[in-house]
């Protein structure tokens, strides 16, 4: 039986065994989750990493942002996603301001999402600055996951979803936090938005599996948020996102079919009752 199919199939992902997939250059997959029945899905098809993202924000709850996520809704998604999973690693996101004030607190918070959410890792955003932060976090036994390049929760510092990193000094930064996060110890990196030669590059410089999204073919592996390939979100299309379905569409449809055969007398018949 297929994982598709059936249960998940082939051993656990971990962290070490995606820095064993770059090495042997095997692609990694990794889409997003916020619930038990998408996070089922995603490890019957064989996806390798679940993100629990704070891309719930915007895509479950209807916020413009992912600023405005709590740690107590983060981890109400982390739990979900975990009771879903057996076989892909499930990771989850610190949201804004639960990581950034102190490495205590970082520290508390990413506890909170492997003690009472069961996720196997944190995924948090920042380069040179987060390193004391994450090595305080990575010395308990939490693994933790970067984030450079375009970083959602900067988004009123930025001001725009444009391609960041095109300019050299930026370029420059980039890698450079990627060097630093990679010494402190994160067993993978996600960079964002920035332009293909310099993600390549960045893949092929440091030890870690490094994951794009709308980064080029360079990277180590992909991810994309899972509402957004299966055309469920639909408030923007960037270039970056294959659409794989255009499920939203489709759902829109059927709850009109439901109303009509509803108004119409047509649902439920006889064999449909009891």
């Amino acid at each position: 039986m297929s994982e598709a199919q059936g249960k998940p199939t082939g051993r656990k992902v971990t962290t070490r065994s995606l820095g064993k997939m770059k090495d042997r250059g095997e692609r990694i997959s990794a889409l997003t989750a916020y619930d038990f029945l998408m996070a089922e899905l995603l490890d019957r098809a064989g996806v390798d990493v679940i993100l629990v993202g704070d891309s719930t924000g915007m895509v479950v709850q209807g916020l413009d942002t992912t600023v405005g996520v709590t740690m107590e809704q983060m981890l109400l998604h982390a739990a979900w996603v975990s009771r879903g999973v057996e076989r892909a690693l499930v990771v989850g996101d610190l949201p804004f301001m639960s990581y950034q004030v102190n490495s205590d607190e970082a520290l508390r918070n990413s506890g909170r999402m492997v003690k009472e959410a069961g996720v196997e890792a944190v995924k948090l955003e920042g380069g040179e600055k987060m390193c004391e932060t994450i090595r305080r976090i990575v010395d308990v036994g939490i693994p933790v996951m970067g984030h450079l390049g375009l970083t959602p929760q900067s988004i009123h510092k930025f001001g725009t979803y444009q391609v960041r990193a095109t300019e050299p000094e930026e370029a420059d930064q980039v890698r450079r936090d990627a060097r630093a996060l990679s010494d402190a110890g994160v067993f993978a990196l996600v960079i964002e938005k920035v332009p293909a030669e310099l993600a390549t590059e960045i893949a092929k410089d440091v030890e870690v599996p490094v994951i794009g999204i709308g980064a080029g073919p360079g990277c180590d592996g992909q991810i994309l948020v899972t509402h957004d390939m299966l055309g469920i979100y639909t408030k923007f299309h960037p270039r970056f996102v294959r659409r794989y379905a255009e499920l939203g569409q489709q759902m829109l449809e059927a709850f009109g079919r439901y109303v009509t055969d509803v108004k119409g007398g047509d649902f439920p018949t006889e064999d449909e009752s009891y």
